[in-house]
């Protein structure tokens, strides 16, 4: 292993990442009852800050607001206090996992619903079974600023396949557990299951201006995940054994 951090060099980025997550997709603003003019909305909802106690108002509410929805901590700061096992993570530490494009997140966000939560409740049997049951997950899209010089592992791919197998992370694990130790904001990585990077994030300071850029549907399917976005119900289409690398777990 030791040989393996020889000579790593250090990418400078700054760039927007995509950080894919579940979500309960928001059908209808909550005051469209007293109007329909959508400018009442807004004015209701004014009104409904200023009547809070001071203690909800901040002046960068998605940052900063107790006792309220965050986007900043659902598209960042939830992976750092909620630590899980992860290919750079042994569950003793957070990490925050976001991608080069949207589709590099959907090909890593489709494999971990499919193992984590549908094979281990049994899902997929039911639908390669012929069942007709529409089992979907709705996916929240958000832009995230990066600002940090990440070690960068890329190149050590063709040398070192373990950084990419798809169901071990026996390799990658201690390395970011090193990182971690060490200090360093994150890393940037191959993906295992697509030809996009990964981004591994230590330090949520290297992080801002979380924004949602759009939503998602996954529709689990006997010939894979059907993704969609708005009125397009067919973008993106993964097959249960394949990926741009070739394998998935059923």
């Amino acid at each position: 292993m030791e040989s393996f951090f020889a000579g790593l060099q250090l990418a400078d980025t700054h760039q927007t990442l995509i950080r894919n997550i579940a979500t309960i997709r928001v059908s209808q603003d909550l005051f469209d009852d007293l109007s329909e003019d959508p400018a009442d909305w807004g004015v209701a909802q004014r009104y409904e800050m200023a009547a809070k106690p001071h203690n909800h108002i901040s002046q960068t509410t998605a940052i900063d607001r107790p006792f309220e929805e965050s986007e900043w901590f659902n598209a960042v700061e939830f992976p750092f206090r909620n630590w899980a096992a992860s290919r750079y993570c042994d569950g003793s530490f957070g990490i925050w996992y976001g991608a080069d494009i949207v589709e590099t997140s959907v090909y890593e966000t489709v494999y971990h619903w499919q193992v984590r939560l549908l094979r281990d409740a049994g899902f997929e049997q039911l639908v390669l079974g012929g069942a007709r049951e529409r089992i979907t997950s709705e996916r929240r899209i958000y832009g995230v600023r990066c600002d940090a010089a990440l070690v960068d592992l890329r190149p050590r791919v063709a040398d070192y396949p373990s950084l990419v197998e798809p169901d071990s992370y026996h390799f990658t694990q201690p390395i970011g557990a090193r990182l971690k130790r060490e200090g360093h904001p994150g890393l940037i990585t191959k993906s295992a299951r697509c030809d996009g990077d990964v981004y591994a994030v230590l330090n949520a300071e290297v992080l801002s201006d979380a924004r949602i850029q759009s939503y998602l549907t996954y529709r689990l399917t006997a010939q894979g995940v059907r993704v969609s976005r708005g009125t397009d119900d067919a973008w993106l289409c993964v097959g249960h054994r394949q990926s741009a690398r070739g394998r998935f777990p059923f």
